[in-house]
């Protein structure tokens, strides 16, 4: 006689069930592949975060050191424009006190070390450092001057000439 039953199967009960247990182990590996996996991508991610959170400089402007001064006491970068005859440099060392102005307010900034060569007075620089609230003043620990798009180095200015 035929057998019309095409998805029948010749494994008995006992068979059917072993293998049932088989697939549920299966599955119950791979669930706890894809916990191991969430659990160290989290950790991750939290040392990540932690190891990032207070190396993290955020930018400002003269206004907005004003209108919303940063807490605590975190490094920020102040830039703007150097005001001009600001710049005061002491006689017998290295620290130098100018004013940055986004033109519509401005702040004090200290600095002790050697300047980079493109600052100069009316010209963009940022300054990082430690923001004082009652000084309303920034000592600064590093200055990086910003030079104009029209900028050309002095040998390839010497090349062009000739």
């Amino acid at each position: 006689m035929l057998d019309l039953n095409l998805f029948a199967t010749s494994k008995n009960k006992k068979e059917q069930i072993q293998d049932k247990k088989i697939m549920k182990q299966h599955r119950l590996k791979r669930l706890y592949g894809v916990l191991f996996i969430v659990f160290c991508s989290a950790v991750a991610f939290v040392l990540v975060y932690f190891a990032i959170r207070d190396n993290v400089n955020l930018f400002y402007s003269p206004s907005d050191l004003f209108e919303n001064p940063p807490q605590g006491r975190n490094a920020i970068r102040a830039g703007g424009l150097v005001q001009i005859g600001s710049l005061k440099r002491s006689l017998d060392s290295l620290e130098i006190e100018f004013i940055i102005t986004d033109l519509k307010k401005s702040i004090a900034v200290n600095y002790t070390g050697i300047l980079p060569d493109l600052f100069k007075e009316n010209a963009g620089v940022v300054a990082t450092g430690y923001f004082d609230k009652n000084k309303m003043s920034l000592d600064a620990y590093q200055i990086l001057a910003k030079h104009d798009e029209n900028y050309v180095p002095k040998e390839v200015k010497k090349a062009l000439e000739k």
